[in-house]
């Protein structure tokens, strides 16, 4: 039975795991949204920063529109557990293939995403939700198409 008051890492990183599983299949919202805090919910990427489900749901449905073939391959998950509540490193390398019309091909980007995470038990499932997600700097491999 997973004690409640105490996160524990593996769980975190079983999570984080699971997270980017979902963006690569571009899974619908009702996978996706319980791994999410609702209300305390904020999210910082280069582009736009979001706050609760609906913030999150505009954005996703908008970047899965522009970027296909995404492969996201975790090198990093360390996090400062503190009881319910958890500040989490995660560098994953982020691949993806976008389209902008009218070019004749598409371009691939390869880069590596440095963020912070904080984490917290959810008092409903009792499984680790993520209350803030923030991307702190991407740093795009060589030949790479950028944003």
């Amino acid at each position: 039975m997973i004690d409640t008051a105490t996160l524990m890492k593996d769980e975190i990183a079983n999570m984080a795991s699971a997270w980017y599983r979902k963006l690569d299949v571009h899974a619908p919202m009702v996978e996706i949204l319980p791994m999410l805090a609702d209300e305390e919910l904020q999210m910082v990427f280069p582009e736009a920063t979001v706050t609760g489900w609906a913030g999150f749901e505009g954005w996703y449905q908008r970047v899965i529109r522009i970027f296909f073939d995404e492969v996201h391959t975790l090198k990093e998950v360390t996090p400062s557990v503190d009881g319910d509540k958890a500040e989490v490193k995660v560098v994953v390398q982020w691949e993806a293939s976008m389209w902008d019309p009218p070019a004749a091909e598409s371009a691939r980007i390869k880069c590596d995403a440095y963020q912070r995470w904080v984490v917290k038990r959810s008092p409903v499932t009792k499984r680790p939700v993520i209350t803030a997600y923030i991307v702190d700097r991407l740093e795009y491999h060589e030949g790479s198409a950028k944003l």
